[in-house]
């Protein structure tokens, strides 16, 4: 299981990149690898070029960008230029985002989520892989008249935010896996690993990765922390895709899937995880700064094996 942390910016600081290039540089000291996500007012893949480029040997990968509002020919070109940049070290994180923000921002159509996707990754995938792509949809249109894929790069692993079965059939078949946030355990083992893992068998892909987000703290007060959750990650309680994973798990809320406790129980819950299926962790530490540091610990330890 590939051990990472999860952290963004807020754009609004002058020092936010040297801020951001600073927490990468700690996730790559402790053997980590770092996820970062698309946020209102920072773009995840420009920002993941320069940390990649100032932190060499860190993996990187989004968690996740928007599709509705980038053409997938877009999408493959700067997932294109930042794998470059890095060297090869991107994981494409995509998602579909939600309603409320596509239509409410964008004024987009988001009625057949599903097609989208599917319409995306059908034009995404090859682009990625082969640098051409003819294609004409109900929703989306690619047409190449040269390759775009740089000489010598490999493709981006790309791994969609698909929580429910549809979507996840879609992400085993088309794409190399999933990127969860707010999904518990007996969810991701009864749900998620066998609907994504049977689709990608039945296409002949290889094993999906699994990449689970929840958020993390190391500490002496798990009570409190699980306070902090509530309060703190709340908000996805008002998003019908993650409160629709939180139900199957039978949590109240993020707190409920919170990993809290101290250094055995967190890297139980941890490496219960990957029994369960997980391949990766992109987890938000939270906490005090000695909450952090304690979590940090754990998480290197577990990087090592």
């Amino acid at each position: 299981m590939r051990v990472g942390i999860h952290a963004g910016l807020s754009g609004r600081g002058d020092n936010a990149i040297d801020e951001l290039i600073e927490t990468a540089g700690v996730a790559r000291d402790h053997g980590l690898s770092f996820w970062t996500p698309q946020l209102s007012d920072v773009d995840a893949l420009t920002a993941l070029a320069v940390v990649g480029r100032a932190v060499p040997g860190l993996e990187v990968g989004t968690a996740v960008v928007p599709t509705y509002p980038r053409h997938p020919m877009v999408m493959a070109m700067q997932a294109l230029t930042v794998q470059a940049a890095t060297g090869g070290r991107l994981t494409l994180g995509i998602g579909l985002s939600h309603q409320v923000v596509i239509e409410g921002s964008y004024g987009l159509s988001f009625s057949k989520p599903v097609r989208h996707m599917r319409e995306y990754l059908e034009i995404l995938m090859p682009l990625l892989h082969t640098g051409q792509v003819t294609f004409e949809g109900e929703e989306l249109t690619a047409r190449t008249f040269s390759p775009m894929k740089p000489a010598g790069s490999t493709p981006p692993s790309v791994v969609v935010a698909a929580l429910g079965t549809q979507m996840l059939k879609l992400a085993g078949r088309l794409a190399d896996g999933t990127a969860l946030w707010m999904v518990g355990p007996k969810t991701i083992a009864d749900h998620i690993v066998p609907t994504i893992t049977k689709a990608a068998e039945a296409a002949g892909r290889p094993t999906p990765r699994v990449v689970v987000g929840l958020p993390v703290s190391v500490t002496a007060d798990a009570d409190g922390a699980r306070e902090k959750a509530a309060r703190s990650f709340g908000f996805y309680n008002n998003l019908p895709s993650y409160r629709a994973m939180l139900d199957i798990e039978g949590a109240a809320g993020p707190a409920d899937v919170a990993v809290v406790g101290d250094e055995d129980q967190v890297a139980g819950q941890l490496r219960n995880l990957a029994e369960l299926g997980a391949t990766d962790l992109s987890l938000p530490i939270f906490g005090s700064g000695e909450e952090r540091q304690r979590t940090l610990a754990v998480l290197a330890e577990l990087a090592r094996g």
